[in-house]
């Protein structure tokens, strides 16, 4: 009896494998973190392979946890870390090179290049996004012409291109002997090479970029049987569901009508707002991406706000500075002080994404004086990620022309009660966490699930969310606009830090 449904969530620090029953309810979870490669300024690195081999580790690791076979799964969804990309060889599965991740910044002069012919929006008509370092187009550029051989390979037919959706399906549907190669419609919308209206990939725009079309996945939909797994721990089970993990968030979350919004709190934030069928152009620095395609079903599509960086700051503080010893120690040091004493602190790392998109921006810390201690150190870093989603959330209201009810939250810092009362009093507007808060892995389950029948439809999943947590927001209005205001005024101080 298939009395359970599996998910593969890879995502940017680590992998998980989680099975979940028909109730949503958690069954077993593994979880083996990946190494992260700094072997550059402004270069973020993974090995594929290490990547390929945590989850294998972790899929025998969960199922090991209740005795689980094969037979008990119905199916296998993936949900990955978006824009991360991967080039191997087809006859033998090596990667020609390390992992180009989301963050990665090595492209920047080639932003500047294209922007500089046709401007930063070039592209935005057609496939949703500005020119920016973050999605895969140009990363795939990179390598075919800074990997000796890769060019001539690639338009022969012997590379192959994917986000990490497409390199784990390839290699866990048999790799060089029976690999499947394709993606799906919310992973190949971050590529920049495919035509939010056609669904395919653009053939005017791979002419720009000089990508030979053959390395491309096909282009599929978010929930159908794609394949067989080939590995021994889980033979024969169908994989039949992918989606990006943001996008696996909002299915997660239930956010199936036009202007529900979900965020999720993870190495960076991501807020998705649904627009359904309607496919909505911003003016606000925002990104236009596919939400999901459900087999033949129309595609739905989103409105996306990305912050670069929010639990990657306190990681930051951690690993870097040292002035917590845990990533859960932030919040009791941040509660030693009262108010940020006035510090702010714009993570703008690799640049800041929505809605600002500039590049040439850097990190900074405002506002010091000799008042200024750790703890006020600690509470600037988790405000700066609800600073950042208040922006996000006022450029959606105006992209969209619909007003926030409230802000449905999930990912690793939504535990963090301090962050998710600022949330609420920034916003002021509710902030609600849900009982089930693997809202990625969930996602993806539940595209995987409709693909074999497991799940019936959209209103079961609905009827499967429900709060677990709500903040109401309790600051004065004449306090949050001068923080917020104090924020702005920040931000501003780290545009042009990188003199072109």
């Amino acid at each position: 009896m298939k009395n359970y449904i599996g998910a593969i969530d890879q995502g940017t620090t680590s992998t998980r494998f989680m099975v979940f029953d028909q109730s949503a309810r958690v069954v077993a979870v593994a979880q083996k973190e990946h190494e992260q490669i700094f072997s550059k300024p402004g270069w973020v690195e993974h090995d594929p392979l290490e990547i390929l081999r945590r989850t294998e580790e972790v899929i025998a690791d969960a199922l090991g946890q209740r005795g689980l076979r094969a037979s008990d799964l119905a199916a296998i969804g993936i949900t990955n870390q978006r824009e991360t990309t991967v080039l191997w060889e087809r006859k033998t599965g090596k990667p020609v090179a390390n992992a180009i991740v989301w963050q990665d910044t090595r492209v920047a002069e080639e932003v500047g290049r294209f922007a500089k012919e046709g401007g930063q929006d070039r592209f935005r008509a057609q496939t949703g996004l500005p020119l920016s370092t973050y999605f895969s187009g140009l990363k795939l550029r990179w390598l075919l012409q800074n990997v000796p051989g890769a060019r001539e390979k690639a338009a022969a037919g012997e590379l192959l291109f994917g986000n990490i959706d497409t390199f784990l399906l390839w290699n866990l549907t048999g790799g060089p002997e029976s690999g499947v190669h394709i993606t799906d419609v919310t992973n190949a919308s971050r590529t920049q090479l495919l035509d939010l209206k056609t669904l395919d990939w653009d053939a005017g725009l791979l002419a720009t970029f000089d990508i030979p079309r053959a390395v491309l996945p096909q282009v599929r939909s978010s929930s159908e049987i794609y394949g067989e797994a080939s590995l021994k721990t889980i033979p024969g089970v169908r994989f039949a569901g992918i989606l990006g993990d943001q996008q696996a968030a909002l299915v997660g979350q239930a956010c199936f009508h036009p202007g529900e919004i979900k965020n999720t709190y993870g190495t960076g934030c991501f807020l998705l707002m649904n627009t359904g069928e309607r496919l909505v152009p911003s003016n606000f620095g925002l990104l236009t991406t596919v939400a999901y395609k459900f087999g033949g079903g129309p595609a739905h599509y989103a409105l996306e706000g990305g912050v670069a960086i929010a639990g990657a700051l306190v990681q930051w503080l951690r690993d870097n500075l040292g002035i917590i010893e845990k990533s859960s120690d932030v919040e009791p040091l941040a509660r030693t002080v009262e108010d940020n004493g006035g510090v702010y602190f714009v993570p703008a790392f690799s640049g800041l994404y929505a809605p600002y998109w500039k590049e040439n921006a850097r990190g900074i810390i405002a506002g010091l004086t000799r008042y200024a201690n750790k703890g006020h150190l600690a509470r600037a870093v988790l405000e700066a990620t609800a600073f950042q989603t208040r922006e996000v959330v006022e450029a959606m209201e105006k992209d969209s022309q619909i007003g926030l009810k409230s802000l449905r939250v999930d990912g690793g810092m939504v535990n963090n009660e301090l962050l998710m009362q600022f949330q609420a009093d920034i916003l002021n507007r509710e902030v609600v966490r849900p009982v089930i808060q693997e809202t990625t892995a969930l996602g993806v389950a539940y595209a995987a699930g409709l693909a074999v029948g497991f799940f019936s439809g959209l209103e079961e999943l609905r009827a499967n969310w429900a709060a677990d947590r709500t903040w109401k927001p309790r600051l004065a209005e004449t306090e949050r606009e001068q923080l917020y205001r104090h924020w702005k005024k920040a931000v501003t101080r780290s545009f042009e830090w990188i003199e072109s």
